[in-house]
């Protein structure tokens, strides 16, 4: 029987993603392609089950016979230990994002580092990598640098307030990629680091409504940067909006978010996603809610 055929019911598993776009998106391409498709977030919070009751959620969600589920903080690490098969790229990040049910099999994929890697080749796909800052190295930065080294960056120095888990973070990759340059750095370095980078990608909450600001002094941004964010509510960051102003080059964090939906899209349906329509509804959405946080 084709897909076309069939219906999905896949979900959001996360704290507090009652107010996500994703699932918008999700049926919106699914009506374009002709899909009965629906999609429901699953708030940890407003259900009042704790992150480490996801193994649970994922029997349950067996049971009523979802396709899938995307899965986000707190539970991407705590997804691991329910699954039958992980992609490697998810194995070796540490993290799954997304969990597809399929031959009475629940496996994992990671596609926050497949969307990145998606939205710095369309968007900006002229891009220098020689050297490559990297500003936060958490659960999302994580993904970002893999994609990052899996796009070709050589050298790759990374900034975190928590300097050892900036660390930590750094020797993984540098097991993963023994022929390229990780290093794990501090903020006062970014005077010296910006002068020999060819680009700047930000993986911090700073520029989210509820945490204003930029990740860097402006004055660092040269016109030959490009830069990279993946904060996407509000879509123009002080960041984008700075990097703008200077003559960058610039990625926003909706291409991210876009890509990711788009992958998830794909390995629930085995069908392509149109990412360029996505991204046009994505813009909609964000427009229509204005600055949220």
């Amino acid at each position: 029987m084709s897909n076309r055929a069939e219906s999905f019911l896949v979900g959001l598993i996360g704290d507090g993603v009652m107010p996500s776009l994703t699932p918008l998106m999700h049926e919106r391409e699914g009506d374009r392609q002709g899909l009965r498709y629906l999609y429901r977030p699953i708030d940890l919070g407003e259900i009042d089950v704790p992150a480490a009751a996801v193994g649970e959620l994922l029997t349950a969600a067996f049971r009523l016979g979802f396709n899938g589920l995307n899965i986000t903080h707190p539970c991407k690490q705590l997804v691991l230990d329910h699954l039958d098969e992980v992609s490697p790229d998810a194995r070796k990040l540490g993290a799954v994002n997304t969990v597809v049910i399929r031959d009475g099999r629940l496996i994992g994929h990671n596609t926050d580092c497949s969307g990145f890697g998606a939205a710095l080749s369309s968007g900006l796909p002229d891009a220098k990598l020689s050297r490559v800052v990297q500003l936060g190295a958490g659960g999302a930065g994580s993904a970002v640098a893999y994609a990052l080294l899996m796009a070709g960056a050589q050298t790759l120095d990374l900034v975190d307030m928590d300097t050892a888990r900036c660390a930590e973070r750094a020797v993984e990759l540098s097991a993963l990629f023994p022929d390229r340059t990780i290093t794990a750095r501090t903020t006062a370095e970014l005077p010296r680091l910006m002068l020999l980078a060819d680009g700047l990608v930000h993986c911090t909450p700073t520029g989210m409504a509820a945490h204003p600001g930029t990740p860097l002094e402006p004055s660092l941004l040269e016109s030959r940067h490009w830069v990279a964010d993946i904060v996407y509510r509000p879509i123009e960051t002080e960041l984008v909006r700075e990097a703008k102003a200077k003559g960058c080059d610039v990625l926003d964090g909706g291409r991210m978010a876009v890509g990711q939906a788009a992958d998830s899209f794909r390995i629930f349906t085995g069908l392509e996603a149109d990412a360029e329509r996505m991204r046009a509804h994505f813009l909609e959405l964000v427009a229509a809610e204005g600055v949220t946080v």
